[in-house]
């Protein structure tokens, strides 16, 4: 006896549907996380796919089959948009709509009223690429994210190679094929779908979760204003740095900057100005080291680097093209930034705590300063 289509889709439905309250409330009222929000999108996506296929057979299906189409391959956009979400790639609303608009086009123009397999082609080659860069996305996380991860990510290359094996059969044979029905099918489809979401849903939760822990956790070691490091993020990294740094006799420098006159900025053109500068600093800051470096606000107008592998001569250097960048800043209102001050410190095997380190550039600043500003000056120590 044949598998039933329709009513696979309805328990295919009807488990979607209970996968999505499950997670609704176990996970995205908890955490709001961005990869919460796009899984419970991308249930209710596939859920009202399936639900649109059933009126297939019905005069319906003219608007029904492309509408169930085009769903389906948004629910696998949204899956590709919860992996991104999860590292340091941000889903654009153009990449993601891509995949839904071309299924459009080819399913409406293939006759849909009278062919439920209108657009099929275009169907099966964006769920592949979609959920295949989910997967893609998914191992490319770094190792110390959750291990939830790879359940997810195995399932979604599964289910990627099925589609594009179900796209290379349906190309050679056609939707009434004798493999393509017994292997491809829709109902096979739909059971093997069921499967791999039963399986990852016990990691949707755990992505979720260690998103908005990671959130979190940037959140207490970032300058709310400048999105550096703060002053116990810094010296917590730079600590380790430091000591990574001695073992490997790799010389290094810590750079002490401090905006000169930043009060007159406030007082002369308002709070929000003075934000715009320190914003404008961290970005010259940003611009002007590797993203390897260590860049922090140390306080107030005071910020702190350190580069390794740098000798004196380039912490010099890379003061002044900092400062450049500062200049060149765009400024609004017609606010002009203050000068910077400089000191350095220079790391070698003998440098002890990052705190000694921290002094001996606090030292060559407040020589910059007493010298008359707008200056860079290297420590004794």
């Amino acid at each position: 006896m044949g598998l039933d289509a329709a009513s696979l889709r309805i328990a295919f439905g009807v488990m979607t549907f209970t996968l999505g309250l499950l997670f609704y409330f176990s996970s995205y009222r908890r955490t709001r996380s961005a990869y919460s929000v796009w899984w419970c999108i991308a249930l209710l996506l596939f859920l009202a796919g399936s639900a649109a296929f059933l009126l297939d057979g019905t005069w319906h299906q003219r608007w029904a089959n492309p509408l169930g189409n085009v769903l389906l391959v948004s629910g696998a956009a949204s899956v590709w948009a919860a992996a991104r979400s999860l590292g340091t790639n941000r889903p654009k609303a153009w990449m993601l709509s891509v995949g839904p608009v071309v299924t459009l086009v080819a399913s409406t123009l293939e006759d849909p009223a009278t062919n439920e397999w209108s657009g099929g082609a275009v169907f099966l080659a964006s769920m592949c690429l979609l959920i295949g860069l989910a997967s893609r996305e998914l191992w490319r996380l770094e190792p110390g994210y959750s291990t939830e991860r790879i359940p997810m990510a195995v399932a979604a290359g599964f289910l990627a190679m099925y589609y594009l094996g179900r796209l290379i059969t349906y190309l050679i044979q056609g939707p009434d094929g004798t493999v393509f029905v017994t292997f491809f099918g829709s109902s096979v489809t739909t059971i093997i779908t069921m499967v791999l979401l039963v399986v990852v849903s016990f990691s949707m939760a755990g992505l979720s979760i260690e998103q908005q822990t990671r959130a979190l956790r940037t959140v207490a070691m970032r300058d709310g204003l400048t999105g550096l490091l703060n002053r116990g993020a810094f010296l917590e990294k730079a600590s380790a740095e430091l000591h990574r740094l001695r073992d490997n006799t790799t010389p290094g420098a810590l750079i002490l900057a401090d905006l000169d006159h930043f009060k007159a900025v406030n007082d002369t053109y308002g709070h929000a100005a003075g934000d715009v500068a320190l914003q404008a600093f961290a970005d010259a800051c940003r611009a002007s080291v590797h993203p390897t470096d260590l860049i922090g606000r140390y306080g107030g107008e005071e910020f702190v680097l350190l580069i390794a592998g740098a000798n004196p001569y380039r912490a010099e250097n890379i003061a002044a093209a900092i400062s450049q960048h500062f200049a060149d800043s765009p400024a609004p209102g017609g606010v002009q930034m203050p000068t910077v001050s400089y000191g350095i410190a220079s790391i070698d095997s003998k440098t002890g705590y990052v705190e000694e380190l921290i002094a001996s550039a606090d030292a060559a600043l407040y020589q910059a300063k007493s010298l008359g500003r707008n200056r860079t000056v290297r420590g004794t120590g």
